[in-house]
Parts: structure tokens; C-alpha cells; sequence
């Protein structure tokens, strides 16, 4: 399944290959047709080790103990789940800088089943220290982080999908952005959420933030809009819960009172299009605003 999201990466990264001798591409089958030019072009780094996801992050890492700045890319479950382990060591431990894009998350491949489903992709990925997360909502989002973070030294997961926003915003790393003002209580809408969110919040006097970097978390952002007392509610576009081991150490020093909206965190056993798992699991307008009218009119 290719997205605009997925293409935008292709021709980003490509660029980036053209124009610096230390970017290197690693890919695992997934996506090889998009880099053929790049492949033809720039054949020493752009290397596919067939459909070995561990085998892709160790290269990836012996690449950049050799000052190569690796981009690496497979669907989902593929890049943050399966090779876990060495993205943990070889990456976390040994610190050494890569940039991790996705594609398929959560459940973008939904006809093909748990193997191809990764709702927990950001939170496991999250049990890794100096690992940066990034879920951009937009194509144009997903360019301007690609070409900020793809150079830093660090580890950092950029998590592209299917869903995205109608409009992309002015983005930057490690900012969170407030889009709509209000007094009852705060929404924080992740990545490909916004759009949504906006439109189930549409009338109803909310403050809307909209977060695209998870690590490192924009605290002041939301020190600026929840005080004591204050309810957020975070719909998020993985598994539900996981954006608040990030926010909620931001907020420490002030009562306040969460609730999540997010991908219910259970197996997905029934088959059918994206949106209509959106649907039945209340991701939609229709569900969101649901919900957020059921904890905001409870707080």
C-alpha cells in the first residue's frame, strides 16, 4: 500500500542521497521498486538485504560506526517490532544515529492480519532511551523531518501512514502547536488525528494542540495551556495510552486529569478497510467526538 506519505519519503530520501555522500538507504524488499533510480545512481549505498529486518538495522549500524548516515525503511512491524532487539543494542546502547521511516501503521494493511498490524510500534520503540519519535500528519510534515533529523546522531522513528490531514501545518521538530483556543479542556490530537479531532470538536469550547514530535515532548507547549485542575484528552493514532509516558512527566507538577483515545489495546481479528476499523473502533468524527463529549461533560 503506498501512500503519499511513503512516496514523499522515496523522493526525500533520494534527494538527500544525491546531495550528501554520507546518506545511505538500507531496505528490506519493502519499497525497493521506489529507489530504483537511487539504486542505479548511488549503488554503494542504497543496499536491500532481502526480507531480514535484523540483518537491515545491523547493517544500518555498521554503516553509521563508518560515518554513514543510514535511512532505514520497512512497513511497521517489520522496522519496530521484529528487530527490536537490535535497534535496542545496536543503535541505543552503542549510540549511534539512524533514521527509522515506517510505512502500513497501524493497521494500513488491515486485510492481512496481526503480522502486518502495528498499533504498539511507538510504544515499544519508546522502551528504548535516546530513541526520537516523530509522527508526522502530512506528506509536507513528513519532508520537513526527514530533512531535519536524518543528520543529528540520533536514533529517530518516523512513523508515516495512510490517514493523514487535510492540510499540512508549519511543523518543527520537537514543537507541539496549539490550533484552536477554548476554556472547558484541552485535546491533544497526534500526527494523522488533527483533522479529525478538529472536525469532532467542531462548536464545542476545547483548546486543540497539535503534536507531531512525541521524544522529545514539547512541554512547555502543553505547560502553557493545562493547569492544575485541567482535563486532557489525547487522541492519538497507535495504541491508546502511549503518548502519556512522554506527556505526563511534562505535567508532574500540576493535577491533572487524563484520558486517551486511541487504538484500543486488543487484537484485531476482523478484516476490512482501514476506515472501517476507524469506525468500529471509534477513531472516526463520529466516535471522537463521542467520546470526548462523555469524558469532558463527566470532568
Amino acid at each position: 500500500m503506498v501512500s503519499a506519505m511513503r512516496e514523499r519519503f522515496a523522493s526525500t530520501a533520494t534527494e538527500l542521497l544525491d546531495r550528501d555522500e554520507r546518506a545511505a538507504i538500507v531496505l528490506a524488499e519493502i519499497s525497493v521498486g521506489m529507489f530504483d533510480r537511487a539504486m542505479a545512481d548511488h549503488p554503494a549505498r542504497v543496499v536491500n538485504v532481502g526480507i531480514m529486518e535484523q540483518t537491515m538495522v545491523g547493517v544500518s549500524a555498521g554503516l553509521a560506526m563508518e560515518g554513514f548516515r543510514p535511512i532505514v525503511h520497512t512497513i511497521a512491524p517489520f522496522l519496530a517490532e521484529r528487530p527490536f532487539e537490535q535497534l535496542k543494542l545496536d543503535f541505543g546502547y552503542q549510540g549511534l544515529g539512524g533514521t527509522f521511516v515506517s510505512a502500513g501503521a497501524s493497521y494500513d494493511y488491515s486485510i492481512e492480519g496481526g503480522t502486518h498490524h502495528a498499533p504498539g510500534d511507538v510504544q515499544a520503540l519508546l522502551a528504548i532511551p535516546r530513541m526520537q519519535v516523530i509522527v508526522p500528519g502530512h506528506a509536507d510534515e513528513l519532508e520537513t523531518f526527514l530533512r531535519a533529523v536524518y543528520a543529528n546522531g540520533e536514533p529517530t522513528y518516523v512513523r508515516t501512514s495512510v490517514s493523514r490531514n487535510a492540510a499540512p501545518l508549519d511543523v518543527a521538530f520537537g514543537r507541539a502547536d496549539v490550533v484552536r483556543t477554548g476554556s472547558r479542556a484541552t485535546v491533544l490530537a497526534v500526527g494523522p488525528m488533527l483533522s479529525r479531532t478538529l472536525a469532532a470538536t467542531e462548536g464545542l469550547d476545547l483548546t486543540v494542540v497539535y503534536a507531531t514530535t512525541i521524544r522529545p515532548f514539547d512541554g512547555a507547549a502543553m505547560r502553557a495551556v493545562v493547569g492544575d485542575g485541567s482535563m486532557l484528552v489525547v487522541v492519538e493514532p497507535y495504541y491508546e495510552g502511549t503518548t502519556l509516558s512522554e506527556l505526563a512527566p511534562e505535567l508532574g507538577d500540576r493535577a491533572v486529569r487524563f484520558a486517551s483515545i486511541g487504538v484500543p489495546r486488543r487484537f484485531l481479528h476482523r478484516y476490512g478497510r482501514p476506515q472501517e476499523h476507524d469506525a468500529a473502533l471509534g477513531l472516526d468524527v463520529a466516535g471522537i467526538r463521542r467520546r470526548i463529549l462523555e469524558v469532558v461533560h463527566t470532568s
